[in-house]
């Protein structure tokens, strides 16, 4: 998401310019006809922001690496890939420019499509991306307490429900529209913090604000369930099989990298384990 995507805890919106890149939407893996043909759509943590190495033609703003979850699965199952996924992506892109260079992603769906996995949500409104940073900035008045519930209360969940809800089925009807043939598998995000606990300051969520963040992100997973539901797509849910993996997990566990300390991927964003799970889960999904 830049939550990542889910969002991004880098702000994509103050990257610096970058001369433009040739439009090429895609990263094919090969161009074996004969193959079943997986597209990949989504945001940062679609695009495995942060994991080495990068793909060599891509747009280098969209952070789109090698290892993540899309290329694993094409290597795995010999699946030819068009992968578009773009660091800080929201829904809006998938219509319209992201970047220059950076077509709308809905423009890689053509009638070959066999596959198409989407992971999405996390950055519209810039949700998460918001929550976590001003979350951490409200954990210095009250570590023990829950400072950013306090004072946010429900406005990051009802901008899932009111906005994000939406938009989220509004992109995934397009996805369809534009591949009706196509088996549509919605990917959701696995788990950040853990139930309770935390880790400060690796991940700077004051105690009673760790609950907090996992209802904001178990709505916006729904959401993506519900939007699945409607138009025809399967939901694969991430939570179950990331319980324990989240960023406080130790490391060599832990499939999310924290804010504070990341190593081998963008801060609050999967790692290659992380990686390697949701590619799973997807490959398990589809059998």
């Amino acid at each position: 998401m830049t939550i990542a995507g889910c969002a991004d805890d880098i702000d994509d919106s103050a990257a610096p310019s970058a001369p433009p890149t040739p439009p090429s939407v895609s990263a094919s893996t090969t161009t074996d006809t004969d193959q079943l043909h997986l597209v990949n759509l989504g945001d940062s943590f679609s695009a495995a922001a942060g994991v080495q190495p990068l793909v060599a033609d891509s747009p280098v703003l969209c952070l789109r690496s090698s290892r993540n979850f899309a290329h694993v699965l094409a290597a795995a199952e010999g699946y030819r890939l068009t992968d578009v996924s773009c660091s800080g992506a929201d829904t809006t892109d998938f219509a319209s420019l992201q970047y220059d260079g950076v077509p709308p992603q809905l423009d890689a769906l053509t009638d070959d499509a066999d596959i198409v996995t989407v992971m999405i949500g996390g950055n519209d409104s810039d949700l998460y991306s918001t929550a976590i940073r001003e979350c951490a900035d409200l954990a210095a008045r009250d570590l023990s307490g829950s400072p950013c519930a306090d004072t946010r209360g429900a406005e990051y969940v009802d901008i899932v429900e009111n906005q994000t809800a939406p938009a989220l089925l509004d992109a995934l009807q397009a996805v369809r529209d534009k591949a009706p043939d196509a088996e549509i598998l919605v990917v959701g995000y696995p788990w950040i913090l853990p139930p309770t606990g935390g880790c400060y300051p690796a991940m700077p969520v004051a105690t009673g604000d760790v609950t907090y963040l996992r209802e904001l992100q178990s709505v916006l997973n729904a959401a993506l369930q519900r939007a699945a539901e409607q138009t025809g797509a399967r939901f694969v849910d991430m939570a179950p099989a990331s319980e324990g993996h989240d960023a406080c997990a130790p490391v060599g566990q832990r499939w999310i990298e924290p804010r504070n300390g990341a190593s081998g991927a963008a801060p609050v964003h999967p790692n290659a384990a992380g990686q390697q799970a949701i590619a799973d889960a997807v490959a398990a999904a589809l059998e």
